[in-house]
């Protein structure tokens, strides 16, 4: 009896936190380019940039930290504040405060930083998974488009909305890849292996 109360208890199985800044960074994806063709209103993507895609990515990403995953860290952190910036940029410009508008210009600047953050991970990726790859190289092609459709060139603005949900799309599968390998217990969706 002794000895069993000196053991150590057994750790609790922790879920996995990119379920949820997968799930997020999809969800709130594929919202913003629905608006972008024009399919749908704007509220719901500032509300759920704010809460899920911004909130829920930046929790996911500090979970990402404390298990050691710098790529995860990075990735959730960064663009749950980029959900939370981008919704607030949205709210911002209808105050009638013109120090809160940002041009236009600014917008392709703010994109073009993007761009370059996920350039890096773009190649961390390559260590990572196959469609995990393909999130990045999709995610980087959107955010080079977003540029160019901030600085004049709107008829970008389609085709960077498709590459979009092709993003949003490969973040859901990897979500739900996670999760069916712990309901299952067996890859019932592959993600190919590091190409790199």
């Amino acid at each position: 009896m002794a000895e069993s109360i000196a053991k150590d208890p057994v750790a609790p199985v922790l879920g996995n936190p990119a379920v949820v800044g997968l799930g997020g960074f999809g969800l709130t994806t594929m919202l913003l380019q629905f608006h972008n063709l024009g399919w749908m209103g704007i509220g719901p993507v500032i509300w759920s940039g704010f809460i899920f895609g911004g909130v829920g990515q930046l929790i996911a990403g500090y979970q990402e930290q404390r298990t050691g995953n710098n790529f995860g860290y990075a990735a959730f952190c960064g663009y749950g504040a980029f959900w939370i910036i981008l919704c607030a940029y949205l709210v911002g410009s209808t105050s009638g405060n013109k120090m809160l508008a940002l041009t236009e210009n600014d917008l392709g600047f703010f994109m073009l930083a993007y761009f370059i953050f996920t350039a890096g991970l773009l190649i961390a990726s390559l260590k990572i998974h196959m469609a995990m790859f393909l999130t990045f190289l999709t995610l980087t092609v959107g955010f080079a488009l977003l540029t160019l459709v901030f600085w004049g060139h709107k008829s970008l603005l389609p085709i960077a909305a498709w590459d979009l949900l092709a993003c949003a799309g490969l973040a859901w599968y990897m979500m739900f890849h996670v999760v069916f390998l712990g309901v299952f217990g067996r890859n019932v969706l592959p993600v190919g292996g590091p190409l790199a």
